[in-house]
């Protein structure tokens, strides 16, 4: 329970590292969807060869179709509501002005940060439950998680700096969200330790299906609009890189 803990908030410790980026420095826009890109490809070997395969082998095929799709739909609608109180472009980097969160100064950025919070909770419950096995974390869904969230921290910070909120304010919501990773993380492991292979299959499959929903919907956007024709090269070396770790037992 510890250990899924720990790193869970490993996981959402990139987003207080996103924001202390946000606040120091401005980096240029490739170079933030260059991460964007490489964390694309690596989220979706992990989905595939981590989770589905994961689910598929515990649980069969009707668990794991039901819990994806569902895991996909619960997603967003919630991405619907936060979206429309200003966290649709909570993954990109907020430094152009035409991709600034619309209502930035009524709050705006809080409301990427729910949206973060929304993003985190299925990725920190797949690290609780990869840990069942007893066979130790996947490091190949801890450094796709830990890649997404980084611009994600840095899309935050910049559009609550820019409405005027202090350094406390910021940070400690980034804080208080890499705690609740943790939490939830912690939570995943505990609730279903006693659970049987069905079970298991479909809370793996349903955060399979989260996750993969919320990277089409916001990472690769922002991947593909600042790298244009690199984008997919990019994400392939991201995805040969996650599935090279995975082979090797990573």
């Amino acid at each position: 329970m510890i250990e899924a803990g720990l790193w869970g908030f490993v996981g959402g410790s990139a987003l207080i590292l996103g924001a202390l980026i946000a606040w120091f420095v401005r980096l240029p826009q490739r170079l933030i969807a260059g991460v964007m890109a490489i964390g694309s490809g690596v989220l979706i070997s992990a989905v595939a060869f981590d989770l589905m395969d994961e689910a598929f082998r515990q649980g069969g095929f009707d668990s794991t179709a039901i819990g994806f799709l569902g895991g996909a739909l619960v997603y967003t609608v919630a991405n619907v509501v936060i979206s429309k109180r200003g966290a649709r472009h909570r993954k990109r980097s907020g430094f152009n002005e035409e991709e600034s969160q619309p209502h930035a100064d009524g709050g705006g950025g809080l409301a990427i940060a729910v949206g973060a919070l929304l993003d985190g909770i299925p990725e920190s419950v797949v690290i609780g439950v990869s840990l069942l096995g007893g066979t130790g974390v996947s490091t190949v869904t801890v450094a796709a998680i830990f890649l997404s969230n980084v611009p994600e921290g840095l899309s935050s910070a910049a559009g609550m700096k820019k409405a005027g909120r202090g350094a406390g304010y910021v940070f400690g919501v980034w804080t208080g969200i890499a705690i609740a990773s943790g939490l939830a993380a912690m939570l995943g492991n505990v609730a279903l330790a006693s659970a049987g292979p069905e079970v298991i299959a479909a809370v793996t499959a349903i955060a399979a299906g989260a996750i993969l929903a919320m990277l089409v919907d916001t990472m690769i956007p922002e991947a593909t609009e600042a790298t244009h024709d690199y984008s997919g090269l990019i994400a392939v070396v991201g995805f040969l890189l996650a599935f090279i770790l995975t082979k090797s037992g990573g």
